[in-house]
């Protein structure tokens, strides 16, 4: 990381979800593998915070120096922990590997720590006292990390600050709708629960945006309680914008549509580089609902693919005749096309295109015609998602045409 090689996202990752939950980072330390630079900054963090987070360096290669490095800064030695180091040999077993000596090194744990469970790896992450703080050593793979923090480190860190309440994070995904309308139109909502124990933020990742609700109850029945007016009223604001809750997934609420309809689905599209379809194909379920995908780089391409005799352009017209003969090709019961002509000319801000859009079944085609602007990327990425949202809206019943706050008439 100190490179500039690998950019630090597990970072903020660990800020954003404790700060769902209501607990701030004041520090945030960036060290190389080196024994007096790891040993100083654990000392100097062990000074000044009341918790702290290691995030790196459980892994079985020499320049993993965490287990080391931390049992010196405790004043402690290093021991076996048998029961992880039976896990790790069950975990190479499983899948028909012999576990390396040098992994070994990995169940080789501080004598005082607390150890944290991987369900998801090999590295075995552990807390345990430094200073006048409580240390979490968690690995540096982030889907080890995510499960860790979420299951292990934050329940130990809302009891160690004292919270005696409950708190729940309630969350909404969005796309079409920008960070400041949507505050605007969510102006006063926390007011609803006046004692203060709702709070609302927003956490903008284009193309989608996140609206959280962070609530504070006696019991899970009084978040409940209290939560109950406020995520109404946001449904209600919010509308048509918000394509999922919670943990819930823009392509996830799709395949749950198409599956319940039992329908299928076929895809064509341009410039995307097979996007839109690379969202719904690996999913759990996809199997029985997608059909085909049918990928081009630009429109002449695309025709010819699907078996066009008339010309495609960045027209309405097009896109439903590419929608109806990508369904009747693969022999689904629905199909989305996404047409997109580029402008001409390098990269720039103003850079965009035009994106047509159709969805086709049996009986009807529903199509749209917009602008994005923004560059290359911003368009392929706004691109896919508003494909993919114009489907789910089509399968809500909802209007595929609605208004964006991104596109540009």
């Amino acid at each position: 990381m100190l490179t500039g090689k690998i950019v630090n996202s597990n970072f903020s990752h660990i800020a954003q979800k404790l700060e769902d939950f209501g607990l701030g980072v004041h520090w945030g330390t960036t060290v190389g593998d080196d024994r007096a630079t790891l040993l100083d900054a654990f000392r100097r963090a062990g000074e000044r915070a009341d918790a702290v987070i290691v995030n790196g360096g459980l892994g079985p290669t020499v320049d993993d120096l965490s287990q080391e490095i931390a049992a010196q800064a405790a004043g402690v030695g290093l021991v076996l922990n048998e029961g992880w180091l039976a896990r790790m040999e069950a975990y190479f077993a499983k899948r028909s590997r012999i576990m390396p000596p040098n992994n070994r090194k990995q169940a080789m744990l501080p004598a005082s720590a607390e150890v944290l469970d991987n369900p998801v790896g090999t590295a075995c992450g552990f807390a345990l006292d430094i200073g006048r703080a409580r240390f979490f050593f968690t690995p540096g793979v982030p889907r080890e990390l995510h499960r860790m923090l979420e299951a292990e480190i934050i329940p130990r860190l809302l009891a160690r600050s004292g919270v005696s309440a409950v708190i729940h994070l309630k969350r909404f995904h969005s796309y079409g709708i920008g960070e400041s309308h949507a505050d605007s139109l969510l102006e006063g909502i926390e007011a609803l629960v006046p004692d203060g124990s709702v709070k609302l933020g927003f956490r903008a990742h284009y193309p989608q945006l996140e609206t959280k609700l962070v609530v504070r109850g006696a019991d899970m029945a009084d978040v409940e309680r209290k939560l109950a007016p406020v995520q109404a009223a946001v449904r209600t604001r919010l509308g048509n914008f918000i394509l999922a809750e919670d943990s819930a997934t823009l392509e996830g609420v799709i395949l749950a549509a198409l599956t319940e309809r039992q329908a299928t689905l076929a895809v064509a599209e341009t410039f995307t580089g097979g996007q839109v379809a690379a969202r719904l194909a690996p999913l759990r379920g996809a199997e029985t609902v997608f059909r085909r995908a049918t990928v081009a780089r630009d429109l002449a391409q695309l025709g010819d693919a699907l078996g066009l005799t008339d010309a495609l352009a960045a027209d309405v017209a097009s896109a439903e005749a590419a929608a109806r003969a990508a369904r009747a090709q693969a022999g689904a019961s629905h199909a989305l096309a996404v047409l997109i002509e580029l402008d001409e000319g390098d990269d720039r801000i103003d850079f965009g295109g035009t994106i047509c859009l159709a969805i086709a079944t049996e009986h009807e085609v529903s199509s749209r015609r917009t602008r994005i602007l923004g560059g290359r990327d911003w368009l392929r990425l706004g691109a896919v998602e508003l494909a993919l949202d114009c489907l789910r809206r089509y399968l809500q019943g909802l209007p595929v045409a609605e208004r964006i706050d991104f596109e540009k008439v």
